[in-house]
């Protein structure tokens, strides 16, 4: 299992889909999702088919937030051209977090 941590805090569990099969399902078909998933390699993500809404953040090869968003389901999303790969949590999560743009993530095995 991997952790998504900033400055040392965990933030929560991290699913990773780096393969084109689990990209392209990302959490299409889920209720929900506990923790969050990362898309790798990604400049945009989409909402359409899925039940809930969702927060996105977009970050560079060194997982630095280049930009946050919320997506409610059926949405296509503006692409982040400078993102390299894309984190998603249920909708209010990165308020909880307090996760902005220049914020620097790490992921631990």
């Amino acid at each position: 299992m991997a952790w998504l941590l900033r400055e040392d805090e965990v933030l929560a569990t991290l699913e990773v889909a780096d393969d084109f099969r689990s990209r392209a399902r990302g959490l299409l078909g889920r209720d929900g999702c506990e923790g969050a998933l990362l898309l790798e390699p990604a400049r945009s993500v989409h909402t359409i088919g899925m039940r809930f809404a969702i927060d996105v953040a977009f970050c560079d090869r060194q997982l630095r937030v280049l930009r946050v968003a919320t997506m409610r389901p059926h949405r296509i999303g503006r692409p982040c051209m400078k993102a390299h790969c894309v984190i998603e949590a249920e909708a209010g999560t990165f308020v909880h977090w307090e996760l902005h743009p220049g914020d620097q993530l790490e992921i631990r095995e």
